[in-house]
């Protein structure tokens, strides 16, 4: 076991929110699924997914990310969609749906609550989410684990350029960070170009937007779940303790 009186690796270990801390993609999924019996069209599942997944490629950009930009494209969807046979009630349908998906009950993934109460007394933590800022600030507030994080930042994007900011702002060397998430795009291959460390902790289902094409040509940790986080960390730090500066 480490002393807790130890210098920790890592000055500072940031979490990614949703489908990290907590289920969200699922949401989007069960909206899919109510809004193909909302729009008067003959699509199957799968090609109003591709449709509406066009539709939200655009609007990202005019909209952001988050429930919010996803409706607009939905309503964007079904008006174009179901043209003259769209009635006021089936967008009023899916308003509400996005309405609903905002206040949805904030379901932990296992072992979140236990990891992170197990490292906040060794590390510095914080979120680095991306999104709308009302939309995260509620979803970690309802989660129940805010109390966990030195602080949280809700970000645009997730690019080199965002990383190095936030952490010129809260004064932290890249080589002392460690980005964990579920998104190789948004939470690994920025942090790692930056002079970074990030863990890969794979989620169920990964968003269309946040799939990597390329192949990878730089290797990052993964951990099946969380739960493992501490007992991994522990295992760098006594590696590092043996054979200094091997991280």
């Amino acid at each position: 076991m480490l002393n807790k009186n130890d210098h920790p690796l890592f000055d500072l270990i940031a979490f990614d929110a949703d489908d990290t801390l907590w289920h969200t993609e699922r949401l989007y999924l069960e909206a899919l699924d109510t809004l193909i019996k909302v729009i008067p069209t003959p699509m199957t599942v799968k090609e109003l997914e591709r449709y509406l997944y066009q539709k939200e490629t655009i609007n990202i950009n005019l909209y952001g990310y988050g429930i919010k930009s996803y409706t607009l494209s939905m309503i964007e969807t079904a008006i174009e969609l179901g043209g003259d046979s769209l009635k006021a009630g089936q967008i009023r349908q899916i308003l509400e749906l996005g309405k609903g998906m905002l206040g949805a009950q904030i379901q932990l993934l296992p072992h979140v609550e236990e990891t992170l109460q197990a490292l906040q007394m060794r590390y510095n933590l914080m979120v680095i989410t991306k999104g709308e800022l009302l939309e995260q600030e509620a979803k970690l507030k309802r989660s129940g684990v805010a109390g966990y994080f030195r602080s949280y930042e809700v970000v645009s994007v997730k690019n080199q350029a965002t990383y190095h900011t936030l952490l010129q702002r809260h004064g932290v060397e890249p080589q002392r960070f460690l980005m964990i998430g579920n998104s190789l795009k948004s939470d690994i291959l920025p942090v790692l170009e930056l002079g970074g460390h990030a863990l890969h902790i794979p989620y169920e289902i990964t968003w269309a937007h946040e799939l990597v094409n390329e192949p990878l040509t730089v290797a990052y940790y993964e951990l099946e779940h969380i739960g493992q986080l501490p007992g991994w960390l522990e295992m760098l730090e006594q590696n590092e303790s043996n054979n200094p500066k091997t991280v």
